[in-house]
């Protein structure tokens, strides 16, 4: 009798993922840290008073362009009006330190309102300004209030790409014609500047300036933190998911509006906070600082360093104010097309920015020895 027996079944091991690398893993706590010690610890070690106070004016530009890198790099927002909310905070900041100024010498009015001969005494709408916890509030509550207001007027109505844009930037344009046509109660063409203390503190001490810069680089350091999170965070993916597909979100239930209305009132948020640190960092704040022009200016750092990549973000942001003042004077006339420049190279020939190079050159790699290998095996 024969018996045939049955081969024992033998199952595949299941093959388990391979752990994340360990350099991976802890490269973005290493990169973070090595910026806290490079911004806290080194850069006020060998940098001079004048370049430390220039390295916190391009940093307040960095922290703009964090919340731009969320609006526009993550939801698809381009935000070309983020001049206005760098300006309500930093009128903010400077009516609250013009009002300190003016208190410490005995005096109810600003210098300049004194000089105008502004009539009735000081306006109504700068009294709650002399209290530093409302004026401190106000720099990043009333840019993300009126964020807020807007966005609920523009993408309830699906307001969205180039129009979204030219709405945002017009309203950079009213502001700034409104400030210039309120000479006795913003100074008008020439803003606000000549401010001698921040909060009780001298700032024609050397040793205070050095501590407005550290404020300003824990600043970033921080809001880089919280944007992280943001990232990799639920809402980050929701965010993602609403730039590539709206209509597929819509339909899976959520209310796209209602993201895009999140990015778009913490990038004001942010813009506002490095508006109220740029006035003691630069020592001025006026129309010029926070019209069309550096609107576009804050897109064009976040474009060039990468919109998508935070970090790619700050560095471009920082690397073309840089670029700006050293430029600038070189060659002051054709800065604005060398700016313009700039940022169509990035949209056009390098979406992802500087942070994308290595990226676009593996993946060129990769196809080239992908068709030479074709190529022999044909």
């Amino acid at each position: 009798m024969t018996t045939t027996s049955t081969p024992a079944t033998t199952t595949a091991p299941v093959a388990e993922p391979p752990d994340e690398p360990f350099l991976t893993r802890f490269r973005t706590p290493a990169a973070f840290l090595l910026g806290a010690v490079l911004l806290v610890g080194v850069a006020p070690l060998v940098l001079s008073d004048f370049r430390l106070g220039l390295l916190a004016k391009y940093l307040c530009y960095g922290i703009v362009a964090i919340g731009v890198s969320l609006a526009w790099g993550r939801g698809g927002l381009l935000v070309l009006g983020q001049g206005v909310f760098f300006g309500l905070g930093g009128y903010a900041m400077a009516m609250h330190l013009k009002l300190a100024d003016a208190a410490a010498t005995g005096q109810t009015l600003p210098d300049f309102m004194q000089l105008y001969g502004t009539e009735g005494g000081l306006p109504w709408w700068w009294q709650p300004f002399a209290n530093p916890a409302f004026a401190l509030a106000m720099t990043v509550l009333l840019p993300m209030a009126v964020a807020a207001l807007l966005g609920v007027l523009v993408f309830r109505r699906r307001v969205k790409g180039a129009y979204f844009a030219i709405l945002s930037q017009a309203l950079a344009a009213a502001l700034a014609i409104w400030l210039v046509g309120q000479q006795t109660t913003t100074g008008g063409t020439n803003g606000l500047t000549d401010f001698q203390g921040f909060f009780g503190y001298d700032l024609g001490d050397p040793v205070n300036r050095r501590m407005v810069y550290l404020v300003i680089a824990v600043a970033l350091l921080l809001l880089m933190a919280l944007a992280r999170q943001l990232f990799v965070s639920r809402y980050g993916e929701l965010l993602i998911a609403v730039r590539d597909s709206e209509e597929r979100v819509r339909f899976l239930g959520y209310n796209p509006a209602n993201v895009k209305l999140v990015a778009y009132v913490v990038a004001a948020g942010m813009a506002g906070l490095a508006g109220a640190l740029f006035v003691p960092a630069v020592g001025i704040i006026s129309p010029a600082l926070i019209g069309i022009v550096p609107s576009i200016g804050f897109v064009i750092g976040a474009a060039v360093g990468g919109r998508a990549s935070l970090v790619g973000a700050v560095l471009g942001a920082i690397a073309v104010a840089w670029a700006q003042s050293t430029l600038s004077d070189a060659w002051p006339a054709g800065w604005t097309y060398l700016q313009g420049l700039l940022f169509v190279v990035a949209v056009g020939f390098l979406p992802g920015g500087l942070a994308s190079l290595r990226t676009v050159l593996r993946r060129r790699r990769t196809t080239d020895g992908a068709r030479t290998t074709k190529e022999v095996t044909t």
